[in-house]
C-alpha cells in the first residue's frame, strides 16, 4: 500500500473565475485528470496525496482523514465540487488483480457546474491561491494504432460465453458479465488529451473520464451523492445501432420487447436497489426501464433515486454497489469466481468504480465502461476492453458482436478505421 497524505497544514482555496473555455484544453500532457459531461466537470492538475491499494472503504477512512488537515477557504460555498476534490479508480476485483486503485488529491482543479466556474488550489498553509493554469495546445490526434494482441481470439471467446450459459442452464448462477481485451500498438506515445477531447466531442451524454492512464467514455454512473440524492443509472440489455433512423427505431422497439434483455436489467435494477436500501430512504426504483441512444449502440435503462443517509458518503455507496449486476452477475460471489475462471483476463480498473469526491461526502463515480489502459510501461500501447451480460438466451455470436459494438468509442478515439455496420 501506498499512502502519501498532505503535510499537517494545509490550505485549499476556491475562488470564482470568469468561464474558462473547453475544460479540456487545461489537460498537461502529463499529471492530468479529468471528468467531463456537456462540457461540464472538472480537470485536475498536479497532485498533493494519493492513496493506492486498499479496499474502497479504506480509501474512504483516508480521504476523511486528508481532509481534516486541510483548512478550506472558498467563495462557493454551496457548490458541489469545490473546496478539496480527489480523482479515483478502483480495480474490478482486488483478489484476482496484479494492478492497484488509486486515489489523487489535486493540486489544481478548474471546474464548471451548473453555470458556475471555479479555480481551486491546494497548497500550504503559507500559500494564498494560485494563478490559472496555462491552456495547452490541442494534441495531435493519434495514427497508425494496430491490434497486436488480445485476450481471447472469436471462437475461444464465444467457447467461455457458451460454458457460462451451461452454469446458467445448471442453476449456478442467473447472470454472469464476460469481457475481453484487445491491446493496440501506435507509432508514438500515446496523448490521453486526445483521447478524453474526442470522446467527450463524440459522446457528450456520457461521463468522459480520465484518471492514471485509465482513459474513456462511460454511460453508465454507478451512484451520484449531491446534496443528500443519490442516483445510479443502471445499464444492462444492449443492441448495435445500425445507422439508419428507421431501423434503429424498430431495434429499440425490439430491445424493449426483448425477453433477454429484460431479464438481465431486471437482475442489474434489483442488485442496485438492494445494495442502497440500508443506506438510504425513500427510493424510487422504475417500473419500467428506457432506452438510451448512444452513436453506437442502444441500452435498456433506469435511472435508481433515493435520499443517502447523511453520514453515508459517495465512496462508502460505491463501495456498497460494487460490483453490480451490470458487471458482474448474480449472485455476486458466484459469478465473480465464474469470472476469474473463464475470461483469461485481469480486468484491472476496467469494470470498477471511477470519478471523484469532495469533502462534503458529494460526488459522482461511473462505472469504467469504454475505457482503455494505457501502458504505463510502454505507453505506445493501451489495451481496450468491452463485455456483456450473460444469461440463459444468450446466443455466443451475438454476444461477441456485442463487444465489437462497445470497442467502437476507444477505437475512433484512437483513429482506428472500424467498419461500418
Amino acid at each position: 500500500m501506498i499512502h502519501h497524505p498532505p503535510g499537517p497544514q494545509w490550505r485549499a482555496t476556491t475562488v470564482a473565475i470568469e468561464d474558462p473555455g473547453d475544460l479540456a484544453a487545461y489537460l498537461p500532457p502529463s499529471g492530468g485528470h479529468a471528468w467531463l459531461r456537456r462540457g461540464e466537470g472538472m480537470v485536475g492538475i498536479g497532485e498533493v496525496a494519493r492513496f493506492e491499494a486498499g479496499t474502497m472503504a479504506e480509501a474512504d477512512e483516508w480521504w476523511q482523514e486528508v481532509c481534516s488537515r486541510i483548512e478550506q477557504e472558498t467563495e462557493l460555498p454551496e457548490c458541489c465540487g469545490t473546496g478539496p476534490i480527489a480523482f479515483a479508480s478502483f480495480v474490478f476485483d482486488p483478489t484476482h488483480s496484479a494492478q492497484h486503485s488509486v486515489v489523487i488529491v489535486p493540486r489544481l482543479v478548474v471546474g464548471r457546474r451548473k453555470g458556475v466556474t471555479w479555480l481551486t488550489a491546494v497548497g500550504s498553509a503559507r500559500d494564498r491561491g494560485a494563478a490559472m493554469p496555462s491552456v495547452h495546445p490541442a494534441p495531435a490526434g493519434t495514427a497508425g494504432a494496430r491490434p497486436v494482441g488480445e485476450s481471447l481470439g472469436r471462437e475461444a471467446w464465444q467457447g467461455i460465453v457458451e460454458a457460462a450459459v451451461d452454469r446458467i442452464a445448471r442453476g449456478d448462477l442467473d447472470k454472469v458479465v464476460l469481457a475481453r481485451a484487445v491491446t493496440l500498438a501506435a507509432a508514438e506515445k500515446l496523448d490521453p488529451r486526445s483521447l478524453v477531447i474526442r470522446l467527450a466531442e463524440r459522446y457528450p451524454s456520457c461521463w468522459t473520464y480520465h484518471v492514471e492512464g485509465l482513459v474513456g467514455a462511460s454511460p453508465e454512473m454507478l451512484i451520484r451523492r449531491e446534496g443528500g440524492l443519490a442516483t445510479s443509472r443502471v445499464l444492462a440489455g444492449t443492441i448495435r445501432r445500425n445507422g439508419g433512423e428507421e431501423l434503429d427505431l424498430k431495434l429499440a422497439h425490439a430491445l424493449a420487447r426483448s425477453s433477454k434483455n429484460l431479464v438481465e436489467h431486471e437482475l442489474a435494477v434489483e442488485s442496485v436497489a438492494h445494495a442502497l436500501e440500508p443506506f438510504c430512504s425513500g427510493m424510487n426504483v422504475p417500473d419500467a426501464p428506457y432506452v438510451l441512444e448512444l452513436p453506437n449502440v442502444l441500452h435498456l435503462a433506469s435511472d435508481v433515486t433515493a435520499v443517502a443517509h447523511p453520514d453515508v458518503s459517495v465512496l462508502r455507496l460505491a463501495g456498497e454497489l460494487h460490483p453490480s449486476a451490470a458487471v458482474c452477475g448474480t449472485p455476486t460471489p458466484v459469478a465473480r469466481e465464474l469470472i476469474a475462471e473463464l475470461e483469461h483476463l485481469d480486468r484491472g480498473r476496467y469494470s470498477g468504480p471511477v470519478g471523484w469526491l469532495d469533502s462534503s461526502g458529494d460526488g459522482e463515480f461511473a462505472i469504467a465502461l469504454r475505457c482503455g489502459l494505457i501502458d504505463p510501461v510502454d505507453p505506445d500501447r493501451i489495451t481496450l476492453y468491452a463485455g456483456c451480460g450473460i444469461v440463459a438466451e444468450s446466443d455466443p455470436a451475438e454476444e461477441f458482436a456485442e463487444t465489437e459494438a462497445k470497442l467502437l468509442p476507444m477505437l475512433e478515439a484512437l483513429g482506428v478505421p472500424t467498419p461500418r455496420h
